[in-house]
């Protein structure tokens, strides 16, 4: 293990972050708000203390799976520390498991929150919480594309498979300009959702609070009751347009651009993505109307933007759908586990992974009936290579075995299995908002310290694809002393 390497990537990730922290602190400043005391502490002690890792690391190197994976997860596990530690001085949560869990869920984009009573919160800890969520759903995009080639860990390969051409053919030259026109993307969604926001008649500040987190795939709000509290068609729409934009493959959005052509959208994630919200759509619609007695407006206004919620994972609500019909929440439920695009903000099984497990299934059918026939699993004119499939395919079944593991777990820690199964879920796929006990007008405050530790981790583990954090705590990942 290389540690002057590690030190030098941690300390310039800690640096930014302090700075970034001086935000909320400027918005305590502005806003009177004793929750300065907080924020301005922990911001000078991460820039210290990144200014001298950086001056006491080396970053020559090339950075080696070892180090890459290791600075991916402490990067998360510090940064939601440090977090937490700021959430907690500012009194605003009786534990530093209550503050863990608030960080740990806006930087991994899930939207829990333990807060039961938003609107008597300092503005400067909506802010942060807000800002979190955005940090989240790029910095993830960032990390995964800067250092995952190197780590060789196939979740970029795995990625890239819908994109048109091969990775050679550059969706940019660089890895740098990639990473700068994601953020130049990211950041004109963002600015162009506050403004449409705003002039839908939210008040500004809360039109950038949601901008941060509508844009990131996250779900805070600045309002115990959500999106529902503004009661407008308006923002309604709005909110479903950046839903829906956050989860598309941003890789698209960069062909888009260069290319100056619509034709990157001709992809078979994209469309799959477009068919299931629609289908899902049309079936919560119908159930409504038909099992429940819902207007058509109604029914057509809160199916839309519940689906939309649910598949991107943004974990939005106008509606308390625990009402609903059984077979609209098995829908939503399944919408959750699927999840949005590769490469996007969205969490879930993403539906690359669920397109490859289509293709699989049915050339194991195929092959049933003629056993000598080679069936090639092609995904956008492309041949998808064994290791992959196989890793898709071990994906699912760790998204599984951890699902149960997780749920086992929160049912010790005394919650029914419904519930337990449904925060599950909500963590793992990074949605936030479950069913039953976790439904949408419900929150976390009422979960123990260890049911939510154990949700802390399912989130964690949920935003970085599983395995990169499976693979630290593998012994044989430190003991083994084998140049990867």
């Amino acid at each position: 293990m290389n540690l002057k390497l590690l030190q030098a990537i941690i300390g310039r990730l800690f640096t930014v972050y302090g700075l970034i922290m001086i935000a909320p602190a400027l918005v305590a400043i502005y806003y009177q708000e004793n929750t300065f005391r907080a924020f301005a502490p922990v911001a000078v002690v991460l820039i210290i203390l990144g200014w001298s890792l950086v001056k006491s690391g080396r970053i020559q190197e090339k950075i080696g799976p070892r180090e890459g994976l290791t600075a991916v997860a402490a990067t998360w596990l510090l940064a939601s520390l440090f977090g937490a530690l700021a959430f907690y001085l500012s009194g605003c949560f009786p534990s530093f498991i209550d503050a863990l869990f608030e960080a740990v869920s806006g930087l991994t984009t899930t939207g829990a929150t333990v807060l039961p009573n938003l609107e008597i919160m300092p503005r400067s800890i909506l802010f942060w919480r807000s800002l979190s969520h955005w940090l989240g759903g790029m910095g993830i995009i960032v990390l995964f594309i800067v250092l995952l080639p190197n780590i060789g860990m196939g979740a970029v390969h795995l990625f890239n498979l819908e994109v048109p051409g091969p990775v050679a053919d550059k969706v940019m030259p660089k890895i740098r300009d990639t990473a700068r026109m994601l953020w130049l993307i990211y950041t004109s969604m963002t600015v162009l959702s506050a403004v449409l926001l705003w002039l839908a008649g939210m008040p500004l500040f809360e039109a950038l609070n949601h901008a941060l987190t509508l844009v990131s795939g996250g779900g805070f709000s600045t309002r115990t009751a959500g999106a529902s509290s503004f009661n407008s068609l308006a923002v309604e729409l709005i909110v479903v347009i950046f839903m829906f934009l956050n989860a598309i493959n941003f890789n698209l959005y960069i062909h888009a651009w260069r290319h100056r052509s619509l034709r990157s959208f001709n992809d078979p994630e994209f469309k799959l993505y477009g068919i299931i919200i629609a289908s899902a759509f049309c079936l919560v619609t119908l159930s409504l109307i038909t099992q429940s007695g819902t207007t058509i407006f109604t029914a057509l206004r809160q199916s839309l933007f519940q689906v939309v919620a649910m598949s991107t994972t943004t974990g939005y609500a106008i509606a308390d759908y625990n009402h609903w019909p059984i077979f609209a929440q098995f829908v939503l439920f399944m919408l959750m586990i699927v999840g949005g695009c590769s490469r996007s903000t969205a969490g879930g099984i993403k539906i690359v992974r669920i397109l490859c497990l289509f293709k699989m299934a049915w050339a194991q059918i195929r092959q049933a009936i003629h056993p000598r026939l080679v069936v090639n699993i092609v995904v956008h004119d492309k041949v998808v290579d064994s290791n992959t499939l196989a890793k898709v395919g071990g994906f699912f079944f760790l998204y599984i075995i951890i699902s149960c593991c997780a749920t086992l777990l929160l049912t010790v820690a005394g919650l029914e299995i419904f519930d337990a199964m449904a925060a599950t879920i909500a963590s793992l796929s990074n949605v936030g908002i479950g069913f039953g006990a976790f439904g949408p007008m419900a929150n976390y405050a009422f979960l123990g310290p260890g049911g939510k530790v154990v949700l802390i981790f399912c989130m964690l583990i949920g935003r970085l694809e599983i395995l990169p954090l499976l693979v630290l705590i593998m012994p044989a990942f430190w003991k083994s002393k084998r140049k990867w």
